[in-house]
């Protein structure tokens, strides 16, 4: 029961961030009512998150019934470009979202929606700490290292997002993954970040996050990409 529990307040969440969404873009639509182009862009902006509503709530069922993971060969690259309409309502209009996508990744065993909904909640973060509008770049890259002292180096697929918003002091960023621990006083659920902790810990690896005040906050996820995959360009982390 407990992990129903949790599991349950994890889907809520991000039903909320998905009916954020829905709320965006049927905002903007209203607002551009006398322009069909726009307004046709904006329904089916408003359809996209109907249909992932759909899907979410289908995995709270599959969940109940025992049967909570769809694990398949995706590629992130290709995750992300259907992503990035519903995360740039997610955003809100004062944001852009930029995506810069390695070339040549690999396939990789995910969860789809587990992914697509670590990404809506780190995007969803970074739009509270940018109130005054910005940029959130999301990049991805094929890289060779070890992401410790006590493991061999090795082949990931890093997803990185960054924005240049108000950033975090020593304090916060320290209970950023402390389950309901929220700055946002009677907003916040405190559920985002420590949900995407969750998910990167079943895939085998933890989130980093690099983030001082008035610079920004950059978080990397790190998926293992197969032995198959062609070598990395070691100068990209030379230069990172």
């Amino acid at each position: 029961m407990l992990i129903l529990g949790q599991k349950s307040r994890g889907f809520v969440h991000d039903f909320r961030n998905v009916l954020g969404v829905i709320s965006a873009a049927v905002r903007l639509a209203e607002r551009n009512a006398s322009d069909p182009s726009a307004l046709g862009g904006f329904l089916t902006g408003a359809q996209e998150g109907v249909e992932r509503g759909f899907r979410m709530t289908a995995r709270l069922l599959n969940f109940a019934s025992g049967h909570d993971c769809d694990v398949r060969a995706q590629n992130v690259n290709d995750a992300l470009g259907r992503l990035q309409s519903l995360l740039q309502y997610a955003a809100g209009s004062d944001i852009r979202i930029v995506m810069q996508l390695g070339s040549e990744l690999p396939d990789i065993d995910l969860e789809l929606s587990q992914f697509n909904a670590a990404i809506m909640n780190l995007v969803v973060n970074s739009r509270d700490a940018t109130p005054d509008g910005g940029i959130i770049k999301i990049s991805t890259a094929l890289i060779f290292q070890s992401l410790s002292l006590d493991h061999e180096p090795q082949r990931y697929i890093r997803v990185r997002v960054r924005d240049n918003g108000t950033g975090m002091d020593t304090d916060v960023s320290g209970r950023i993954f402390d389950p309901f621990f929220t700055t946002k006083a009677g907003a916040g659920t405190g559920l985002g970040v420590p949900q995407v902790d969750a998910f990167m810990k079943q895939v085998g690896v933890s989130i980093r996050v690099d983030t001082a005040l008035g610079v920004g906050t950059t978080f990397d996820l790190f998926f293992p990409a197969p032995a198959a995959a062609r070598d990395a360009d070691h100068s990209i982390l030379a230069s990172r």
